[in-house]
């Protein structure tokens, strides 16, 4: 993409297109949540033993998906909020060059090569807007989050997302719906910032080991996807492998916030009656949920934007 090329996207559009993707990924992906949760909320407790007591007990498919509802709220408007202020940020940075400004980075020039229907930034650029997109979305969702990680849990019984509400504001008032907090904006901005660095990165080397390039210097339509979604799948990874711990403490702390009272002293409360491995539960759920829902997600996302645009440009001409 020239660094010339105007962004005709509005807000709006790439706040309904992460919505749409982030509800999708949610609805399929449920059931890789549920168990992570269920793993993470003791140690004793293993995936396989965990599968097993699911599918064994009455009304098994449905307990797959429970806690779907809060799941596709969180993920899919989290996912509008996201991906619409990490475009805004990206815009702002791209079009203002701010931080170029300061001399710490600089938009790169050539950008011709790559995959991307998005403004290329700098590796510094892309780790501070995707943080900070992450952690804005974080904190307006978290109450919908804790109460979904709850939902997931065996430790509550809640029936409805209204019941679930209203038992966390009894018996813990407002800061009960922000449990883990901290843990989640520490696992969640970097994660997030890691993931658009080790992304476009990603692209950008695929892209030229793919060398398909059309005479306007563009990827071709059907080499973008591909390898969009391969670049979503390295990146999550990566990304999920190195923020696991804080996932890990995040999850008790919602789920049982009168044992651990801060991410401090419940990292240390785990690592000492559970050893450092506790703090890995659930990688590998993690890692597998994540590669999938950040490749769909980030590929439709940037294949809607692409679209959209090449039918404004279209129109466009026409006039």
């Amino acid at each position: 993409m020239s660094n010339e090329r105007p962004a005709r996207a509005s807000s709006s559009f790439h706040f309904i297109a992460g919505l749409s993707t982030g509800t999708l990924s949610a609805s399929l992906l449920q059931p890789v949540d549920l168990l992570k949760t269920r793993v993470q909320q003791a140690r004793s407790t293993s995936l396989a033993n965990t599968f097993r007591d699911i599918t064994r007990g009455p009304n098994s498919l449905r307990q797959l998906w429970r806690g779907t509802l809060p799941s596709v709220i969180r993920t899919g408007f989290g996912s509008a909020l996201y991906f619409s202020t990490l475009n805004a940020l990206r815009q702002h940075v791209f079009r203002s060059n701010l931080l170029a400004s300061s001399g710490i980075v600089s938009v790169p020039a050539n950008t011709a090569r790559s995959s991307s229907s998005l403004p290329q930034l700098s590796n510094v650029a892309n780790l501070t807007t995707g943080a900070i997109a992450r952690a804005s979305a974080g904190l307006i969702m978290m109450p919908i989050t804790v109460i979904k990680v709850r939902y997931e849990s065996s430790l509550y019984s809640y029936k409805s997302l209204l019941g679930a509400g209203s038992a966390i504001l009894k018996h813990e008032g407002v800061k009960g719906f922000f449990s883990g907090f901290g843990a989640t904006a520490i696992r969640d901005a970097p994660y997030a910032g890691l993931y658009v660095v080790f992304y476009e990165q990603s692209k950008r080397r695929l892209s030229q080991l793919k060398n398909a390039t059309v005479s306007s210097g563009e990827m071709k339509t059907t080499s973008s996807a591909p390898i969009n979604f391969l670049s979503g799948i390295l990146a999550a990874g990566l990304a999920t492998a190195i923020t696991n711990p804080f996932d890990a403490v995040k999850t008790r702390l919602q789920l049982m916030p009168g044992k651990y009272a801060n991410m401090v002293q419940a990292t240390r409360q785990m690592v000492r009656e559970e050893g450092a491995r506790t703090l890995l539960d659930g990688l590998g759920l993690r890692m597998g949920r994540k590669a999938v829902s950040s490749a769909l997600a980030w590929t439709l996302y940037e294949e809607l934007v692409r679209r959209a645009e090449t039918k404004w440009t279209e129109a466009d001409a026409s006039l």
